[in-house]
C-alpha cells in the first residue's frame, strides 16, 4: 500500500499514537507524517503510508492555518492547558477592538522563542527533556515564525480568564503556543492556549480528512 492520507487527530495522542493505530488498522509498517500536533491539539495531520512516506517532505514546509482559544491572565510552562501554571494576572474590561487590533499586528515576520516543550533539539536533546529536568541552563532558541493572517472570532467569558478565538495562517514551523503568548505580551498579561485545532494545511481541509476513530 503506497498511498497519502489526511487524517483529523483527536485530543489526548501524540502524533505517533496516529502512526501506530494507523501501522496496526492497515497492517502496513512503513508509515511517517508531514508535521507534528501536540498531544491536547486536534485536526488535519499528513500521513505517508509505504513509499509515499518519500512524498511528505513536498508537505512539510505548507503553511497551516490554525483555531484557537486563547486564555488571558493565566501563563503555563508548557504554554497550554496541560502546563502546570507559573503565572497569574488580574484581567481588566476586555475591549473587542483592542484585541482585534492586537492580533491584526501580528501579521508579518515574527522572532519567538520555541516553547521549552517542544522536540526541537539543542545538543542532540529535545528541549522537553530539559525542561523535564529543570534544566535552566539550556535557553529556547528563536525562530522565525511569519503570520500570514489573524482573525479575531470573539470573545468567551468575559470574567476572571476571558478565552479569545481566534484564527492565524502561519508559515511551517510556527508554534502557535508561541504566538498566544506573545499576543498575551503584548496586552500586557499572561496567556496560555486552551484549545488548538489545525484546520488546514495549505489547500487540504480537515473537514475531508478521515476520523482517526
Amino acid at each position: 500500500m503506497d498511498k497519502i492520507l489526511f487524517v483529523d487527530k483527536p485530543a489526548g495522542i501524540t502524533s505517533f499514537d496516529v502512526i501506530r493505530r494507523l501501522r496496526k488498522k492497515l497492517g502496513v509498517k512503513k508509515m511517517g507524517h508531514a508535521g507534528t500536533l501536540d498531544p491536547f491539539a486536534t485536526g488535519l495531520m499528513i500521513i505517508g503510508v509505504g513509499d509515499s512516506t518519500k512524498r511528505l517532505t513536498g508537505y512539510i514546509k505548507l503553511p497551516k492555518t490554525y483555531n484557537v482559544e486563547i486564555i488571558l491572565g493565566v501563563k503555563t510552562d508548557t504554554g497550554d492547558i496541560t502546563g502546570k501554571v507559573i503565572e497569574e494576572k488580574q484581567v481588566g474590561e476586555i475591549n473587542g477592538e483592542a484585541i482585534k487590533d492586537t492580533l491584526e499586528k501580528m501579521v508579518g515576520t515574527l522572532n519567538l522563542a520555541v516553547p521549552m516543550y517542544s522536540a526541537v533539539k539543542i545538543g542532540g536533546k529535545k528541549l522537553y527533556e530539559y525542561a523535564r529536568e529543570k534544566n535552566i541552563s539550556v535557553s529556547p532558541p528563536v525562530r522565525e515564525m511569519i503570520v500570514y493572517s489573524a482573525e479575531f472570532k470573539g470573545v468567551e467569558n468575559r470574567g476572571k480568564n476571558p478565552i479569545v478565538c481566534a484564527s492565524f495562517d502561519v508559515s511551517s514551523g510556527t508554534y502557535v503556543r508561541a504566538l498566544a503568548e506573545e499576543f498575551g505580551r503584548r496586552l500586557g498579561l499572561p496567556a496560555t492556549v486552551k484549545n488548538l485545532r489545525r484546520t488546514k494545511i495549505n489547500g487540504f481541509k480537515v473537514e475531508n480528512a478521515i476520523p482517526l476513530n
